[in-house]
């Protein structure tokens, strides 16, 4: 596969090794926000686009939705080098873009400004630019593009789309949230639940408790988080991390700890919420980002300024 059109190496900071590193793409528009230009960039076109950018070239792009997201990613790989100065299990970003390199010079120049730890910037004038994705080695792929995140899934790339919001930046360390089925686990109890409802669906469970559950989009991405927190111990962990889902515990939550157990994945706190709103929850443990195929739960996080990844 060749290299994506242009890739401008961050030599500010520390090259990670790609085979053992956990790869995380963002796209611009995840990580700053960038709603105006985008506008300005679909009325007027691209080169009104490119000249808007270069002209404002020196001034820091907003925040966006990923950006507390990628700092807390920053904290762990700085606690996991105090821990082991030779650890190369560490977090990798990387930013995908559509912008021609002219025009991105304003996306590495806020990086530098907020001190982000990115290590390449990808230009890429493809129409998909997911094609990318694989040759780098990425493990998970944040954009604010639907077509984008449904052709990564499709490459069989764990990807999620990040909606813009007013993001409140939570403290470290690094807290992620996953819902279960059809994010963490496959979605065989949905169908089933979507076909004979409630009674069907608990009937299907029970009757399965013994056997865990197949493997969702972001199975893969939470184990090799898991793998990492596993450095630590529960107290020094910079990494939490939640199961956060609407599967009531007494009828479903058996099956759901059994395959997260077989799995080897230990997950910080569960929480099974019988179908009620997860937004109370979310906000008292204030993720820097949480995962959910239901668009009403993401609505949801919204509500309550939580960093939300929607996976189609």
């Amino acid at each position: 596969m060749a290299e994506p059109e242009s890739t401008v190496i961050n030599t500010n900071v520390k090259q990670k090794d790609p085979s053992k590193a956990l790869v995380i793409a963002v796209t611009t528009r995840a990580i700053f926000n960038l709603e105006e230009e985008h506008k300005l960039y679909l009325e007027k076109g691209k080169e009104e686009y490119t000249r808007h950018q270069q002209a404002n070239q020196d001034k820091p792009l907003p925040q966006g939705t990923a950006f507390a997201f990628i700092q807390a990613v920053q904290y762990v790989n700085k606690k996991m080098l105090e821990s082991n100065p030779s650890e190369k299990d560490l977090f990798d970003i990387l930013v995908l873009s559509n912008n021609s390199p002219e025009s991105g010079v304003r996306i590495i120049n806020s990086a530098k400004h907020y001190g982000l730890e990115i290590s390449k910037f990808c230009f890429v004038s493809d129409e998909d630019s997911t094609q990318y994705l694989k040759s780098h080695g990425v493990k998970l792929f944040l954009s604010a593009d639907r077509t984008d995140v449904c052709n990564a899934l499709r490459r069989g790339v764990s990807a999620a789309l990040i909606f813009q919001q007013e993001v409140r930046a939570p403290s470290t360390p690094l807290r992620v949230v996953f819902d279960g089925d059809a994010v963490l686990f496959s979605d065989e109890t949905d169908q089933i639940f979507q076909k004979q409802g409630l009674e069907g669906a608990v009937q299907y469970e029970q009757a399965m408790e013994a056997v865990p559950m197949g493997e969702g989009p972001l199975k893969a991405f939470a184990m090799h988080l898991g793998k990492m927190r596993q450095k630590f111990s529960q107290e020094k962990s910079p990494i939490r991390t939640y199961l956060v889902t609407a599967r009531s515990g007494r009828d479903m939550g058996i099956r759901a700890i059994k395959t997260l157990r077989e799995w080897g994945l230990a997950i910080d706190e569960a929480f099974f919420m019988d179908g009620a709103p997860k937004g109370p929850i979310l906000a008292q443990i204030q993720p820097h980002i949480f995962f959910d195929d239901g668009l009403h739960n993401i609505q949801g996080a919204q509500n309550v300024g939580v960093p939300s990844a929607w996976v189609p």
